[in-house]
């Protein structure tokens, strides 16, 4: 089982602000081009999309390739309008699928 970690701004967020949106997933991130021990193939297991949606609507998305690190973490901006769940979706290699939920809090005008 996959672990994430999101971070949102810790202070007061107003509604038109920009806010930088970090989120990271525990994952080993296999190529699938290295070998054990013994010669035998390691297969591939690796995130190939995630996607972020806010109040329903994608506000950032992008694919994997075998190149990337383990445990991947992304950083991104998000235009702040309103008080609503940032949604966060990882799909991978085995049928491997992760979802987390924050609430994105706006201050009242």
């Amino acid at each position: 089982m996959a672990t994430a970690m999101i971070l949102l701004p810790r202070s007061a967020i107003r509604a038109g602000d920009v806010v930088m949106v970090k989120a990271m997933i525990s994952h080993p991130m296999e190529t699938g081009f290295r070998r054990t021990e013994t010669g035998g193939e390691i297969p591939r297991n690796i995130i190939r999309q995630f996607s972020c949606r806010y109040a329903g609507e994608i506000v950032f998305s992008c694919d994997f390739h075998p190149a990337i690190a383990a445990n991947p973490f992304l950083s991104f901006p998000v235009l702040a309008a309103r008080t609503a769940p940032l949604e966060f979706v990882w799909r991978g290699d085995n049928g491997f699928l992760h979802r987390e939920q924050a609430m994105l809090q706006v201050a009242a005008s």
